[in-house]
């Protein structure tokens, strides 16, 4: 009898933890180039996606590749916050990369074979090693279209993240693919009305309409690969 009285006061302790624990809320922090960025990506409209409690840090810079955002020390900014998650119960890092990776751009480009892989690997290695939830994210589509079709010129660096996912067990939403079917669907007139307007018009980055859209897919495949992310997560912000 002794013996399980001693046992009890150690169950409650137990069962008090892990109730604070869950009752802990999530953060969620967006690492990324300027398709997730303020003002031209999805970030901040995917943030107006999550409860108020949640909290979501869009960290996401334009022109930034999978090398350049380590090399300019905004890694670390990440870091810093990692190794300060006590108040959180999981913290979640999107990471998405590729536009910035590509051949012709000086100072941001990275060689495909070699340094895109290497690199996306240690940014899951080191979030996980910090104790956080690394998810990763294929790069959203530019909106070329050619003979009728998406050109999708990213394909190869959206390729190699799935391959980075499974091979890390990681959580991937594949962004790549559900952006490129939104846009095949929609055709390239309404595709254009995703676009900055006027003089910031592109195929690339987006505009308002162009994020909600977006942050709506992505809030959908987070919900999908992250149940327990999933009640975090409204349909609408």
């Amino acid at each position: 009898m002794p013996r399980f009285t001693c046992l009890t006061p150690l169950l409650f302790a137990a069962a008090a933890s892990a109730a604070h624990a869950a009752a802990l809320p999530d953060r969620v922090i967006l690492v990324g180039d300027s398709t997730m960025a303020s003002t031209t990506g999805y970030g901040d409209a995917l943030c107006t996606r999550f409860t108020p409690e949640t909290a979501c840090i869009n960290l996401a810079r334009g022109g930034r590749s999978s090398g350049s955002f380590r090399a300019e020390g905004r890694w670390n900014e990440v870091q810093d916050l990692l190794r300060d998650g006590a108040g959180f119960r999981t913290t979640y890092v999107l990471i998405q990369f590729g536009h910035n990776d590509q051949p012709g751009k000086p100072g941001r480009s990275t060689d495909f074979v070699t340094e895109f892989p290497a690199n996306m690997t240690r940014y899951v290695e080191e979030a996980r090693a910090l104790g956080a939830q690394p998810v990763l994210v294929t790069p959203l589509t530019r909106r070329s279209f050619k003979a009728g079709y998406v050109q999708n010129d990213l394909a190869p660096w959206a390729g190699t993240v799935r391959r980075i996912a499974g091979a890390t067990h990681t959580p991937l939403v594949d962004l790549n693919a559900r952006s490129l079917a939104a846009v095949q669907a929609m055709g390239p007139t309404e595709a254009d009305k995703l676009a900055r307007t006027g003089a910031n018009f592109d195929y690339t980055h987006v505009g308002p309409l162009g994020a909600e859209r977006f942050a709506g897919i992505m809030a959908e495949e987070l919900a999908r690969t992250l149940p327990d992310l999933a009640p975090a997560l409204r349909s609408a912000p």
